[in-house]
């Protein structure tokens, strides 16, 4: 070790020596201070009676400020407590107030429904009620309908019949003048002619009332059995009807008509002309033509097979247009043909005629065996 370490060391050892001589004085002066402040604090002064004076000690002082942290922690906690019953007691209360506000919704929409299905309970029934007086209504008129409708057959079938007797009674006298004038051809002037269109005229203008009459019950029926093909079709028949009503008002006549045709109906034989028998033939055809289309459109509409009910064939004077033959005989040679047209336009076939030209017409070989006309 040398000579400056030495020195060092020991001055390091003096310095240390003096520090601790200090430190020890210093805490024995504050022993000498703490014993006599003790001691003035226990003497009575001179001008006070004597009184004794407590210092607090500093653990005390601390344990009084723990204590007022944790009041003050209790009260803080407290109040947090009271503010959340506050709290949970405002929305207990605001919750039954919408409670009671969903209930009172509630049962105003129970009210409202209430309301309205006795609304429509009692619209329903209102309804019903109309339904049924509509329904008794149309029954009623109906049946007025059906018995116009029956009333107005019965009076034509009497007129047919009463049209029968006549004609048979006008071929009686025809067959009689015929042999009684010893020739076989009777002829008729201009002046018998026209008699004989006033009165055929007469026979078809009574019928024509009577059809025109049920034209808008037969329409609103088939309106409401919803016969949409079968109304088409008569409907055009109708017009037919309007515009050979208007030909017979226009009749041709001739200054001599011979009646040399004779056809055979029944079982008796009736005279008419070359015209008559084109008529007749003509009848025959239009009614074959009438009846396929009258049955085509109950086909497509769905309705039974039922030719007897068709307008066609219970008026049977479609193309009647000339006086040349009755109506009684056009009407039975048009409801020959109109049978078979019903049968082949109903089932879709060709038993009875064909189609050409636009239009359907009878086979000329049924044609013969309906119709036996020839000259003599």
């Amino acid at each position: 070790m040398n000579k400056s370490t030495i020195t060092k060391t020991s001055l390091t050892l003096a310095f240390g020596a003096i520090a601790g001589l200090f430190i020890v004085a210093d805490v024995s002066a504050q022993r000498d201070r703490s014993h006599d402040d003790r001691q003035n604090t226990s003497k009575p002064s001179d001008n006070h009676p004597a009184r004794t004076e407590t210092k607090t000690p500093p653990q005390s002082q601390n344990r009084s400020q723990e204590r007022r942290t944790d009041q003050a922690q209790q009260q803080n906690v407290q109040r947090q407590r009271d503010d959340q019953n506050r709290q949970t007691q405002q929305q207990n209360l605001q919750r039954q107030r919408d409670d009671q506000n969903r209930q009172s919704q509630q049962q105003n929409l129970q009210r409202q429904r209430d309301d309205q299905n006795r609304q429509s309970q009692q619209q329903n029934l209102q309804r019903q009620r109309d339904d049924q007086n509509r329904q008794s209504q149309q029954q009623n008129l109906q049946r007025q309908r059906d018995d116009q409708n029956r009333q107005a057959q019965e009076n034509l079938r009497r007129q047919q019949q009463n049209q029968n007797v006549l004609q048979q009674q006008q071929n009686n006298r025809q067959t009689r003048d015929q042999f009684n004038n010893g020739r076989n051809v009777q002829q008729f002037s201009r002046e018998q002619q026209q008699q004989l269109q006033r009165e055929r005229l007469n026979q078809y203008n009574q019928q024509w009332s009577n059809w025109n009459n049920l034209e808008r019950n037969r329409e609103f029926r088939l309106q409401q059995d919803r016969r949409n093909d079968y109304l088409r079709y008569q409907q055009r028949y109708w017009e037919q009807l309007r515009r050979d009503q208007i030909a017979l008002q226009q009749a041709r006549f001739y200054d001599n008509m011979l009646l040399n045709y004779r056809y055979n109906r029944g079982g008796s034989f009736y005279y008419t002309s070359s015209y008559g028998a084109n008529m007749l033939r003509s009848a025959v055809n239009n009614g074959y033509e009438q009846g396929f289309y009258a049955g085509q459109a109950d086909r497509r509409d769905g309705w039974r097979f039922d030719f007897n009910n068709s307008y066609g064939y219970q008026d049977a004077a479609y193309g009647y247009n000339s006086y040349y033959v009755g109506l009684n005989d056009y009407q039975y040679y048009f409801r020959e043909g109109f049978q078979r047209g019903y049968e082949d336009g109903y089932y879709g076939r060709s038993s009875y005629g064909y189609y050409s030209g636009g239009k359907y017409s009878i086979l000329g070989s049924v044609i013969g065996t309906i119709l036996d006309v020839s000259i003599h």
